[in-house]
């Protein structure tokens, strides 16, 4: 049977991004994006709903949208979902559902975001250690 684990998202993020290495030296950023949603409820009555998501990128994408990423900047993530699973200090289990990236676009003009936006650019697949190495190099500096 085959089976598809796809997501493609657009949000803004909530925040700066975390940028931070592996003891081998892998780049990986973590943000948190918002998504909303407007409909309306069983009233008639116009409502709004927001989702929240974690997003992980790996390697020089990862360091990329560390650099030109910041809180409040639109952003399209496509990836896959990751259940991750941890034990408190009070021994209980917790899970969270994240995206891993394989692809990030910066939406927006330049401007958009303070300080470190930088207009348009992509940052691709990159070292997701599922998902084989990127093929096109894109150099921000």
């Amino acid at each position: 049977m085959a089976s598809l684990n796809r997501v493609m998202l657009i949000g803004n993020l909530t925040r700066d991004p975390e940028l931070r290495y592996t003891p081998g030296g892998k780049a990986v950023c973590n943000f948190d994006i918002a998504m909303n949603r407007k409909f309306k409820g069983g009233d008639g009555q116009l409502q709004e709903e927001t989702t929240y998501m974690r997003i992980t990128v790996w390697g020089k994408s990862g360091e990329n949208c560390g650099k030109y990423l910041a809180k409040g900047r639109p952003v399209f993530v496509e990836g896959r979902l990751q259940v991750r699973s941890w034990k408190t200090d009070a021994g209980e289990t917790r899970k969270a559902t994240d995206v891993v990236a394989h692809d990030v676009q910066f939406l927006g003009a330049k401007g958009d975001a303070p300080e470190k936006s930088g207009g348009g650019a992509a940052a691709q697949r990159d070292g997701d250690p599922d998902m084989g190495q990127k093929t096109d190099e894109y150099d921000f500096d």
